[in-house]
Order: C-alpha cells, then sequence, then structure tokens
C-alpha cells in the first residue's frame, strides 16, 4: 500500500529509514515462512556482544492456533488492528552472559541493546522485503512469560506485528487519524557534544 510519506532527513542518509514507520492497518495476508526467516536472518547479523546474540524471537504465523495464542498476549487497544498482521514475534534478551574463562554466568548490561539492534535489523529487512512491521510495548509480560514457557533469565521485550499494509479504512475511526508516518525531534534534542547539557 503506497502513500506519501512527508518524512524529510536533516543530513542525508538512506530513504530506508525514511520508509519504515509503524503501520496498524494490515491486510490479515499470513506472512510466509521464508519471508520471516529471512528478516530473522537480518537479524543475526546485528552487532552481538562479543558474539553472544542475547536475543531470541518467538514467532507464529498468521490464521494459525499459534497466531491466537499470540494475539491473546496483547493489551486490547493492540488486538483490535494486530489481529489482521501476518505474523506476530516477541522479542526477548537474554539477561545473563557467561563470565570468559569460568562456568559462571553474570548480569548482561547491554541484553536490552542487543535485543534492541537485532529488531531494528528484522524491521528494515521486512521493509526491503514489502513488509510493515509495528513494535509494541502493550502485552501481557508475565501471562507472556507464563504462555511462551520462556525461562527465567529472559526479558520479554517487545511484541511485533508483521504483515502487508492495507488501507487505513480497515482501522477503527480513532485509529485512522493516526495511520501515517510521524516525524521526530531533531538531533539538538537528543544529541549533545562533550557531556550532556546542564538542565
Amino acid at each position: 500500500m503506497s502513500q506519501a510519506n512527508p518524512r524529510v532527513a536533516d543530513y542525508p542518509i538512506d530513504r530506508q529509514f525514511l520508509e519504515r514507520w509503524s503501520p496498524r492497518a494490515f491486510t490479515g495476508e499470513p506472512v510466509p515462512e521464508h519471508d520471516l526467516r529471512t528478516m530473522f536472518e537480518a537479524a543475526r547479523w546485528a552487532p552481538s556482544s562479543s558474539n553472544l546474540q542475547p536475543w531470541r524471537f518467538l514467532y507464529a504465523l498468521g490464521q494459525t492456533p499459534d497466531f491466537d495464542k499470540f494475539l491473546a498476549l496483547l493489551v486490547e487497544g493492540n488486538r483490535v488492528w494486530a489481529k489482521n498482521a501476518g505474523a506476530l514475534v516477541i522479542v526477548l534478551s537474554k539477561t545473563t552472559q557467561p563470565v570468559s574463562g569460568t562456568d559462571k554466568v553474570a548480569a548482561s548490561r547491554t541484553h536490552s541493546f542487543d535485543a534492541g539492534a537485532a529488531w531494528a535489523y528484522f524491521a528494515l529487512e521486512a521493509l526491503r522485503l514489502g513488509y510493515a512491521t509495528h513494535g509494541m510495548a502493550g502485552f501481557d509480560v508475565a501471562r507472556t512469560i507464563v504462555d511462551l514457557k520462556i525461562p527465567e533469565d529472559y526479558r520479554p521485550e517487545a511484541a511485533v506485528a508483521v504483515g502487508r499494509r492495507a488501507d487505513k479504512s480497515v482501522l477503527p475511526d480513532y485509529l485512522q487519524a493516526r495511520e501515517h508516518p510521524n516525524g521526530r525531534h531533531p538531533q539538538k534534542h537528543f544529541v549533545f557534544q562533550g557531556g550532556f547539557p546542564a538542565t
């Protein structure tokens, strides 16, 4: 589904970074597993914390019993539109890491950071394949841990809807107005030379 994208970068960047956004309108067409595996392959090559690769992806393809189980984990406001996604993904990070040269483990300080990098690669590969992705914090973390049998040293970070974009008319009226690429704060809000600015 093509749509005029008003985003403009202040510095020259590849167009993919402006074209990736988080729609809610999906066609309901299942994502072929091969395409989803291609997205996971891109995630595989993200910066990997000394090659520990502290991320895991759990997924359910559209129109399968697993999809219904994953959909039930989302908050109601997300289920309303994510029911039409072609796949649902739960992104996890591993909260511990081995201590080099020993059989011990220690807390990982960067597990969320690393899983975030893998998710970003996944999202950009999805875009390249003609799919849209929408990451969500709105899901029942405690239920996800139980229902998906997640070990205690893994943290559920986000849920992700993946699919082909549909026209916004498939959405409830209150969501149609939000179905467009949004802007971003300019760099002056988040990039500081020499240290954090005085408040």
